[in-house]
């Protein structure tokens, strides 16, 4: 493994106690962004789907997981941004400097195979959403290709980020469902304080799968790339810091809230669902066509957010680990290779979700069985590199951060093994 020798960006706090910080309303606003758009990310077709089947089989029985998952994205989601402030380099240029180009090369070529079946969910998430309003698939997912492969293009990360965080205004959606549906309240916070387990492998499995979904790890290359490119320092790391622990109980709140809708209406009527059109067609005739309509825009919100960080996020992180230029703010002439990736996996999606017989569901077994493997291996590294004062100075990982970010490191990898064992048994 190579060495890694990093200065701290910033001005003149880089050493000796920190003092107080009093934080300035302007620069908060300003740093408001990365960790937002990398959190809300999460809650895409997949995480949807997941979120609504919790709540269609055991009601509010898994809305304590919630602020459970909450705690542990914010663990690796304030990791990923402060390595961002301090290095001022992505995460796949930290692997490839620290663990040396084969790890790195490896990591890669697994990141964009699962980034990339990720992404056809997300389309196919776009087309399901569109499709409950009459909209058909040849019509949408083309022009959501269009539409994002523009916003990626447009050369600017301040207004693709503005944009994304609009974009992010139709969770509210799914926040009025669920105060429409007229759930049990009481319950609903009792069973978010109190754990409510169920012995039966499909919980077990739905657990695993709220896992995968909260924190997922092409969000950790898109944290810590968003600070970057928002040329954050070290001095920024209190505001930034404000950003990841928003965007992570944000993200949270619109989870709970989708499993106390699809809770509170459709596990009493013992409604089945697969997927998050099953959800959103399964609540109009027992919620109305209000609720449907208000799923159905939250999926298509939540499917066309994600397709639009994930092929920027995955070209991002192969041209850093190699070297290459990359950037929404480099050209076609500056950033070829940054920007090819890029179209390439918007047309490869839209054209496997518009062929007849793609197998959308098995793509997205594949790319969860990758993340498993995949997301324990990133959080070594990140922990390791989080860890060195060589790389990070007085902002390395102090003992307790260090025991949370491995106790995540554990979790993850105890649940993965029981999701793989599961799979393999047919439950």
């Amino acid at each position: 493994m190579g060495g890694l020798t990093v200065a701290c960006r910033g001005g003149g706090r880089q050493a000796g106690r920190p003092g107080r910080v009093r934080l300035d309303p302007h620069r908060v606003l300003a740093a408001m962004g990365p960790g937002m758009v990398a959190a809300l990310a999460g809650a895409d077709a997949g995480g949807v789907a997941t979120y609504s089947n919790a709540g269609a089989l055991f009601g509010f029985g898994q809305l304590w997981t919630v602020p459970v998952m909450c705690f542990l994205l914010i663990v690796v989601q304030e990791t990923a941004a402060r390595m961002g402030c301090v290095t001022g380099k992505g995460f796949a240029s930290l692997i490839r400097e620290r663990f040396g180009v084969r790890l790195s090369a490896l990591a890669m070529l697994a990141l964009l195979v699962s980034n990339t079946t990720v992404t056809f969910s997300e389309f196919a998430g776009v087309a399901s959403g569109l499709g409950l309003f009459g909209v058909p698939v040849f019509v949408s997912v083309p022009l959501a290709a269009i539409a994002i492969w523009i916003l990626t293009m447009s050369g600017s990360y301040r207004r693709i980020e503005k944009v994304l965080l609009a974009i992010s205004c139709v969770f509210v959606t799914y926040v009025v469902a669920g105060v429409m549906v007229g759930p049990d309240w009481g319950e609903a916070l009792f069973d978010t304080v109190v754990p409510q387990i169920t012995a039966s492998p499909r919980y077990v499995s739905l657990l695993v799968a709220n896992v995968g979904t909260t924190i997922a790890p092409w969000m950790v290359f898109l944290a810590q790339s968003n600070v970057v490119e928002k040329d954050a320092n070290a001095d920024d790391l209190p505001y930034q810091r404000i950003d990841t622990v928003t965007g992570a109980v944000v993200a949270s709140g619109i989870s709970w809230f989708i499993i106390l809708a699809t809770g509170a209406v459709l596990h009493p009527a013992g409604v089945v669902v697969e997927s998050a059109e099953d959800a959103a067609s399964a609540l109009a005739p027992l919620a109305g066509p209000h609720a449907e309509a208000l799923f159905g825009m939250g999926l298509v919100g939540a499917s066309f957010l994600a397709a639009c960080v994930l092929p920027g996020i995955t070209s991002s992180a192969i041209c850093e680990a190699f070297g290459w230029e990359h950037g929404s703010d480099h050209d076609w002439q500056e950033a070829p290779v940054y920007r090819g990736f890029i179209t390439a996996i918007i047309v490869v999606s839209a054209v496997v979700v518009l062929l007849p017989d793609a197998n959308l569901f098995g793509i997205m077994m594949a790319a969860q069985v990758i993340n498993g493997v995949l997301l324990p291996v990133l959080l070594v590294f990140m922990v390791i590199i989080a860890d060195d004062h060589h790389v990070m100075g007085r902002h390395a990982n102090g003992r307790a951060w260090n025991a949370l970010t491995w106790f995540t490191i554990v979790a993850v990898t105890v649940l993965t093994a029981v999701m793989f064992v599961f799979q393999a048994l047919g439950w």
